[in-house]
């Protein structure tokens, strides 16, 4: 038995298939997976993410602490409520964690991935000697993740006019605390929506309330489909520890100016990038017969790669990967299935966005 989520009686009154995830007893579908993507590409779907690591960072020492700590800056938090996404590196540049931060009326907000909960709060803590910072697990909250199309609308119309006013003044990629509430105008699909941090006790009855209003509950397996069309990163699978943010196309997430901010890998990474990085993070495509995976070989006219992961694309019609292949591969290429290779097309990602297709 793993972990539960305030969510978990309410997946199981709507059949929900629960697997495990990262040691969470979690939902991979409600009976189709391909219906509850499509919900997403074209009306409004919600995920239940309580799962993932919300952590609050406050003290005298919380923004030149996190500018030790991450490879993006928050210097460019302008404003409360703005997010960042950024890496969370170790010294030899590696990604510990992947995660978004915001900009609190007070201190700052990360939410970090559930598998490396564990090693994440570990690490932080390390890093904390000699800074007026502390760091605070907010494990007494829920996140539901509304996302498509229709989810902003639909989200203002089931919770009311108080949260509606807030919920109108989102730009993409900020918050705003709502009492003990904070929503953000974020997600993991490649489509508008929001993501909704709640007291615990309050998860279930709003979940029941989005239900009844004709929001579809989303399991995991979508949600993976979704952020692979999306072209977005899986820990774990599209990188870890042993991958740079170079390496795994978040090379646009190095805030490598002022030179004087020094936050951890960055040596390791000057000197990878000054040496040009053998390896680039691209998609592939393949318009034949069979599924892309994970860890499948890949040839090309530069040398060998791998996808990191893969599926079918509901929306697009045809199998979707990421891969890490030889630096300046382009073209065609090809990709062992079951000890025979099938041609595929390398392209740059993402392959959906809005619903709509977007590779070149």
């Amino acid at each position: 038995m793993g972990h539960k989520t305030p969510l978990y009686s309410a997946h199981l009154a709507s059949h929900a298939k629960i697997v495990d995830f990262g040691g969470w007893d979690m939902p991979i579908h409600y009976g189709s997976q391909i219906e509850e993507h499509n919900a997403v590409r074209t009306s409004v779907g919600m995920f239940d993410v309580s799962h993932m690591t919300i952590v609050d960072v406050t003290g005298a020492d919380a923004k030149r602490w996190l500018q030790k700590l991450l490879a993006n800056d928050v210097e460019r938090l302008l404003e409360p409520g703005k997010a960042l996404y950024t890496a969370m590196c170790n010294e030899q540049g590696g990604i510990i964690d992947d995660l978004i931060v915001y900009r609190m009326a007070v201190g700052y907000r990360m939410v970090v991935n559930c598998a490396t909960r564990e090693k994440d709060m570990a690490w932080m803590q390390k890093q904390l000697v000699g800074f007026d910072a502390q760091i605070r697990h907010q494990d007494q909250l829920a996140i539901i993740a509304v996302q498509g199309p229709r989810a902003v609308q639909k989200t203002a119309d089931v919770l009311g006019n108080a949260y509606a006013t807030a919920i109108a003044q989102l730009k993409t990629f900020h918050g705003i605390p709502v009492g003990e509430w904070f929503i953000s105008r974020t997600g993991y699909t490649g489509e508008d929506g929001l993501e909704l941090m709640l007291p615990a006790a309050a998860a279930e009855s709003i979940w029941r309330s989005l239900l009844e209003h004709g929001v579809r509950p989303c399991g995991l397996g979508a949600r993976d489909t979704l952020r692979l069309e999306a072209g977005m990163n899986l820990y774990g699978s599209d990188m870890d520890e042993t991958i740079s943010p170079l390496e795994a196309g978040m090379g646009w997430t190095l805030a490598w100016q002022p030179e004087m901010r020094r936050f951890i890998g960055r040596d390791a990474l000057e000197a990878q990038k000054a040496a040009g990085v053998a390896r680039a993070f691209t998609g592939l495509v393949m318009a034949g017969k069979g599924v892309l995976r994970g860890h499948q070989k890949v040839r090309t006219s530069l040398g060998e790669g791998e996808t990191t992961s893969g599926t079918f694309s509901p929306t697009l019609g045809y199998a979707i990967a990421l891969a890490r292949l030889p630096a300046g591969a382009s073209g065609e290429a090809e990709v062992e299935i079951r000890g025979k290779w099938q041609p595929v097309k390398i392209v740059k990602p993402p392959f959906v966005r809005n619903g709509k297709c977007v590779h070149s």
